[in-house]
């Protein structure tokens, strides 16, 4: 075994004791919540690796390098989600490729992707992302905005509507987020009588606020520092 992957391997598992240990004292089981490793800026070797030892689930941010990591790796039986920021008219290199989409924020993205799944005879997966916060600089509907939404997107039959998404302000102090990730899984709560169906997905929780996550109902978190170590800056 390479020292790289030793290292990755490590890592994962030491995440992955942390979650238990997080999901157990929250009296839930281990197996409700899928860790997401943030392959984001990290080369196609390091998401082998770790796939070598048993890890599935990746996140991508970036259209471009997810898809070229998928063609690399399209050997493996991965479970791809992307995460980040997405524009709609680069939907169509996105749909039916991703597991789940995490960041729909808008009509116009969900259609897009409606759309293009519809072409290849596929159903998208997809969360609403949530501006619980209202920050500025992050995409996100608001949280007024959430069920006009989610209605819309119950009229797209391209796309399939399966849980909710956020990401809170960040804090040094990691149990501040958890207002945040509480008020996710109430309208999540409301989502679910308002439709009449159930979402099984909340995407909440990072490296530095996973804990406070997993106790308020998280079954995706996304890590990706503690796993592969810093991010150089992407150029």
């Amino acid at each position: 075994m390479s020292e790289r992957k030793q290292e990755l391997a490590e890592n994962v598992a030491r995440v992955k004791e942390d979650l238990a240990e997080a999901a157990r004292k929250a009296g839930r089981q281990v197996e409700d919540v899928t860790l997401v490793a943030v392959s984001k800026i990290k080369p196609a070797s390091d998401v082998r690796a770790l796939a070598e030892s048993g890890q599935l689930d990746f996140g991508e941010n970036y259209v471009q390098e997810a898809v070229a990591k998928q063609e690399e790796l399209v050997n493996l039986d991965l479970n791809w989600h992307f995460i980040g920021g997405l524009q709609s008219n680069k939907a169509k290199f996105v749909a039916g490729k991703f597991g789940l989409v995490h960041s729909v924020d808008s009509r116009k993205l969900a259609q897009a992707l409606h759309k293009k799944a519809s072409s290849l005879g596929v159903v998208q997966d997809i969360l609403i992302q949530v501006n619980i916060a209202g920050e500025v600089q992050k995409s996100g509907i608001t949280v007024e905005n959430l069920p006009v939404l989610a209605d819309e997107v119950m009229e797209m039959d391209g796309v399939r509507l399966v849980g909710l998404m956020t990401m809170p302000p960040f804090f040094d102090e990691p149990e501040r987020a958890r207002p945040v990730f509480a008020r996710l899984r109430q309208l999540k709560d409301e989502l679910e009588k308002q439709l009449g169906k159930k979402l099984p997905h909340l995407s909440m929780g990072m490296t530095g606020d996973f804990v406070p996550a997993v106790e308020e109902g998280a079954t995706l978190v996304r890590i990706g520092t503690r796993i592969f170590g810093a991010r150089a800056p992407k150029v």
